[in-house]
């Protein structure tokens, strides 16, 4: 069995691993197959940092959703170019690997306050956290904001 290497941008930042085994979260967004997930390695750290905390008390995955595109370029948002930000989902009841908003009968708030604190918690430096249920302590609503949260570190720093 060969190593499988992640592919890498210009700016030496790596695609998110797609379907890494035993991983504590799954990935969705657009454009598809990791095109849109190429990260800073302070966001990649902090994304296994709070994979692997998630994983000690929970067994549902939390989606990973856009982060950047290979060497920043533009897309369908107004952010996501400096690979230190990333949309996560908020979490089903149910566990379902789907899109739910803060406002339908499964999404789950109380695991959604802790999925946050967790990345709260892991993060090194100054963060935002957009996020349209304002009942979380420490986010910011957004127009768009009801299906994912938008986590950012403040400033640019590789």
């Amino acid at each position: 069995m060969g190593v499988i290497v992640q592919p890498k941008d210009p700016r030496g930042y790596f695609m998110l691993p797609q379907a890494p085994a035993d991983a504590g979260y799954y990935v969705y967004g657009t454009p598809v197959d990791g095109a849109a997930q190429f990260t800073a390695p302070k966001l990649l750290s902090l994304i296994f940092a709070v994979e692997r905390e998630w994983q000690s008390f929970d067994d549902r995955k939390f989606g990973i959703g856009n982060i950047s595109i290979s060497n920043g370029q533009k897309f369908d948002h107004a952010s996501h170019t400096s690979g230190l930000e990333v949309d996560v989902r908020p979490l089903r009841k149910d566990g379902k690997r789907l899109p739910v908003t803060y406002t339908e009968p499964c999404y789950d708030r109380d695991g959604t306050a802790k999925l946050i604190e967790l990345f709260r918690a892991h993060a090194v430096g100054s963060i935002f956290i957009f996020f349209n249920d304002t009942k979380i302590a420490g986010v910011r609503p957004r127009f768009k904001h009801d299906n994912h949260f938008h986590f950012q570190f403040n400033q640019v720093v590789k």
